[in-house]
């Protein structure tokens, strides 16, 4: 019947022989496309880590990235990955017995994402009354709205790697902050 001619110099992924019958010898298999095109660096390939060396502020360009590994990567306490006029991603690694440091955001909502590590989170909605309490691992999301007092403290024992996803954007485009020190000087600086 039909046959997809493959215009690619290499194997089309999308396509597999079978011997399955009426299959017409094509099956489809959606899977991750293998390779990237050079103009859209940088993208998920095999053996990403070694291929993805360099972790900055990528916005806001068109961006894709395989998250959890650029978050394990990271080992700054914060760095922006991605920042847009309406959204900003950063990516924290929180050392062992250390915390983000109690926040309240009046004016955005914030999503965070455990990739590695355990802590606790509390919220509230005053400074002193952290009325909510969560253990979190890996995997975990939280999710703080606007206007609420909140921390995250590292439990366990390793860095508690997370990226946050605020909106609109809390940072300033290309923020890096090495340490939590440096991060409470600039944010009170």
């Amino acid at each position: 019947m039909y046959h997809v001619n493959n215009p690619y110099s290499y194997p089309s992924p999308y396509y597999v022989n079978t011997s399955a019958p009426y299959s017409h010898n094509m099956h489809h298999v959606y899977q991750t496309y293998p390779y990237p095109y050079p103009m859209n660096m940088p993208m998920y390939t095999p053996g990403f880590p070694t291929h993805f060396t360099r972790i900055r502020d990528y916005g806001p360009e068109p961006f894709v990235i395989n998250i959890e590994e650029v978050t394990k990567q990271n080992n700054t306490f914060r760095t922006a990955l991605w920042t847009g006029r309406h959204l900003q991603i950063t990516l924290m690694s929180i050392n062992v017995g250390e915390d983000i440091g109690l926040e309240v955001h009046p004016h955005l909502d914030q999503f965070i994402r455990i990739e590695e590590g355990q802590g606790l989170v509390r919220m509230g909605d005053r400074e002193d009354r952290l009325d909510f309490q969560e253990h979190v691992f890996d995997d975990f999301a939280i999710v703080i709205p606007a206007g609420k007092w909140h921390n995250l403290i590292n439990t366990g024992d390793k860095p508690l790697k997370l990226y946050s996803i605020y909106a609109p954007p809390e940072h300033p485009h290309g923020t890096v902050h090495q340490t939590k020190a440096i991060a409470e000087a600039a944010e009170h600086g």
